[in-house]
């Protein structure tokens, strides 16, 4: 079982400026393997070999070992296993995923200075996951929204006239979901002189959501080959960020009415929610050949944090014994990625044989959650405005506890039978991010937590990426095919368990559900050296 938390909530009483939540923050923060079909079909492991243009986003030295110019195209389609068609979301999706081109420029005998673009698709987000399970008629979503009424932290009631509560507008919490409970589902009783919370617990519950969308990555490269034995490169780059979900969340309630009658009935939560915005980042990489007789060489990289500024839009709809309620929030907000660091390992013997290894680590726990001062200034060249940002310390704690450094091991191969074809073979390991006992707070002080229209969350576990791959060379006209599978599992908990130390009655706990992300991409990539 999760972890459980014991609940203290500090609501703040007024919405400021807001950044976003941990979880929402780690779909943004993390990629994909992807780009062209030579470097999916080795795992990823070409940092040191270079002379790929995927490599661009990795180790920009690769792109220094290109002798010649060449220009690629990549497509394929992303295929989820065992998906549950919901929404209209198909399980199949053709995906367009890479396009650049390098301009070799031979400056001496053995020196080059290489030019550099490629965009390529960074992050899929096409994913559609469904879990249900059993609450027993304890626990329930409403439930969290209860425990803070009790506490007086979202809301003050005070009895007007008419026998109803007032509400006290300036200690209303934006978290949309506990605005939608508290106006039209959970009911406040007078029963001697006291007024006291009522809530309804759920027999079950089932969750399914469609996310959709990508991170397109525009990078922009300059590189260089001393006297083929040592290679740099920079490279700068653009991200742009296109997300969409939609969830439909349902309880089965279960109850009694204040005159003691028992009811049964379900309540839907839809959430329809976007994040779009830009980021950028910069990368640097060396590769060495440390002795002149021999092919083998080591590389290193570095990449800066992506600093993201963001855009977060939802309409989250309650529909509960055939009435509707609504609630909608958009926001600005940003956040900056860990840093990357990089070491790789490259050979070939002769020309028929190529083999790579690469390490890569990130501090995930270091993502920083920021939100918008209000203050900021004018770019009278551009004509833009930029915000000025801090931290949300209590948020990135959080953050600090829930994820954790991530160790990428790849590595990859690939043969030669004759010049014209090449056999690939990858392996690609990703460790956890999340801590098995992490949790979706919805408790903490922090803008991120008010906006948030969904009490769900899912701690992934690590990914296993087996490729494979085939090339074909007719002159200057590169053809080749990857096929990719990823599987990545994950346990699944509908909202955040806690006790409540006073009232047992009031424990809100459910159980985690196994979930599971396979993924088969079949990839293509032209080619063409000049």
């Amino acid at each position: 079982m999760k972890k459980i938390l014991i609940l203290v909530v500090a609501l703040a009483s007024v919405c400021t400026a807001m950044a976003q939540e941990t979880y929402e923050n780690a779909k943004i923060a993390t990629e994909d393997l992807n780009g062209t079909a030579r470097y999916v079909g080795m795992g990823g492991a070409m940092d040191a070999l270079g002379a790929d243009i995927s490599t661009i986003g990795t180790n920009p030295a690769g792109i220094g070992l290109f002798r010649r110019s060449v220009a690629s195209v990549s497509f394929g389609t992303n295929t989820q296993q065992d998906a549950v068609d919901f929404a209209g979301a198909n399980k199949t999706r053709v995906s367009f995923d890479q396009i650049g081109f390098v301009y070799s420029n031979r400056w001496g005998s053995d020196t080059y200075v290489n030019f550099a673009f490629n965009y390529h698709k960074s992050r899929n987000f096409g994913y559609i996951l469904s879990a249900q399970d059993n609450l027993y008629g304890v626990a329930s979503q409403n439930k969290l929204t209860y425990a803070k009424n009790k506490g007086d932290y979202l809301y003050s009631y005070e009895p007007n006239g008419n026998g109803y509560p007032n509400i006290d507008k300036s200690k209303a919490s934006c978290n949309q979901l506990d605005y939608l409970y508290t106006l039209n589902l959970l009911y406040y009783n007078d029963q001697d002189n006291e007024w006291d919370w009522f809530y309804d617990n759920a027999n079950a519950y089932t969750l399914d959501r469609n996310h959709k969308g990508y991170i397109g990555e525009y990078d922009f490269n300059l590189s260089g080959n001393v006297s083929d034995r040592f290679y740099w490169g920079f490279t700068v780059g653009y991200h742009k960020v296109h997300y969409k979900h939609y969830g439909e969340y349902v309880e089965n309630l279960i109850g009694y009415d204040l005159n003691g009658n028992p009811y049964n009935y379900n309540i839907l939560v839809s959430d329809d929610r976007k994040i779009t915005g830009e980021g950028v980042d910069i990368k640097a990489g060396i590769i060495v050949r440390p002795i002149e007789e021999s092919a083998f060489r080591f590389g290193l990289s570095v990449a800066t944090p992506t600093m993201y500024d963001l855009t977060t839009s939802n309409v989250t709809t309650m529909n509960f014994d055939g009435n509707n309620a609504q609630s909608s929030e958009s926001l600005d907000y940003k956040l900056y990625t860990p840093w990357k660091f990089g070491v790789s390992l490259g050979h070939t013997i002769g020309q028929n044989l190529a083999i790579g290894a690469g390490y890569e680590y990130a501090d995930y726990g270091s993502l920083d959650s920021r939100y918008n001062t209000g203050e900021g200034y004018y770019d009278w060249y551009y004509g833009t405005y930029h915000d000025n940002s801090e931290s949300d310390e209590i948020m990135n704690r959080h953050t600090e506890q829930t994820l954790k450094g991530v160790s990428t091991f790849k590595v990859g191969a690939e043969f030669k039978p004759v010049p014209e074809l090449a056999v690939r073979l990858g392996y690609n390991y990703v460790s956890p991010m999340y801590n098995m006992d992490g949790f979706k707070d919805g408790s903490l002080d922090s803008d991120g937590s008010y906006f948030s229209s969904a009490t769900d969350y899912t701690d992934w576990d690590a990914t296993n990426r087996i490729t494979c791959g085939l090339g074909y060379q007719i002159g200057g006209l590169n053809l080749s095919v990857a096929y990719q599978y990823s599987s990545t599992k994950g346990e699944f908990a509908p909202f955040m368990s806690y006790e409540d130390n006073k009232y047992a009655a009031d424990d809100n706990i459910c159980d985690v559900v196994k979930v599971n992300n396979k993924r088969h991409q079949l990839l293509f990539t032209i080619g063409y050296t000049f």
